[in-house]
Formats: structure tokens, sequence, C-alpha cells
């Protein structure tokens, strides 16, 4: 609990990148580059992952050890969701509605090397 609120307290000081900066990723979703790695967002229903790349080569980065959390917002509608190593180079979630068309979701990252960071996602 005490992680989850350190999270919001980071969403809310942090700047975040903006939507200029997009990239496709290798999966086909939006991708950021925040504390020194690439971050693709996929969103299925209710489910978020993220799969991360290095930056300088687009190889995937093995998740283990990372802690991330996304802030969702649609409408008046806002959900932390935390997101756990899922595979070799993801991090996964499920929120408790189905994600929108629209929504608003910002990431919240730490890697193993500590390097922690933030980007912005419009679905």
């Amino acid at each position: 609990m005490k992680y989850v609120l350190l999270l919001i307290a980071a969403l809310v000081f942090a700047v975040p990148a903006s939507a200029e900066d997009y990239e496709k990723g290798p999966n086909g979703g939006l991708m950021l580059d925040v504390a020194g790695i690439d971050a693709e967002l996929m969103t299925a229903g209710n489910s978020v992952t993220i799969n991360v790349f290095d930056a300088k080569n687009a190889k995937p980065i093995e998740t283990k050890g990372y802690t991330a959390a996304v802030l969702i917002v649609s409408g008046s509608g806002r959900e932390t969701v935390t997101l756990a190593p899922q595979g070799e180079n993801s991090l996964k979630g499920d929120a408790k509605n189905p994600i929108a068309a629209g929504a608003t979701i910002t990431l919240t990252i730490k890697t193993t090397e500590g390097k922690s960071g933030q980007a912005k996602f419009k679905k």
C-alpha cells in the first residue's frame, strides 16, 4: 500500500513525455522512452501490458526486478493498477473495468538499475 501511495505521488509531480514522442513498438503498440528503456503500451479489454526494450537497439529487456504501476484516467474515473513481471520482457496488470478508447494511461516505472521515470500514453 505504501508503494502505491508513493507511485501516485510520483504521478502527480513528475513531468510525463508528450504525445508527439510516440513511436510504433515492435508489437504495434505505442512506445515511449522512459528511464533509459523503451516502453511499449499494449491494452486488451481490462489488461495493461508494458513490453520493455533496450532504447539503443530495440532488443527485449528482462523485467525481473522491475516495479511499475499505471494510472488509468477515463472521464471522471481513475484507477491505479500495479504491474508485475510477466514473461521475459513484459509487465502486466488488470484493471477492474475495460480500458476505454481515449483513456490516458500514465506509467511510472523503476528498473533494476534504480532508474525511474514516467510516461503518459493516450489510448
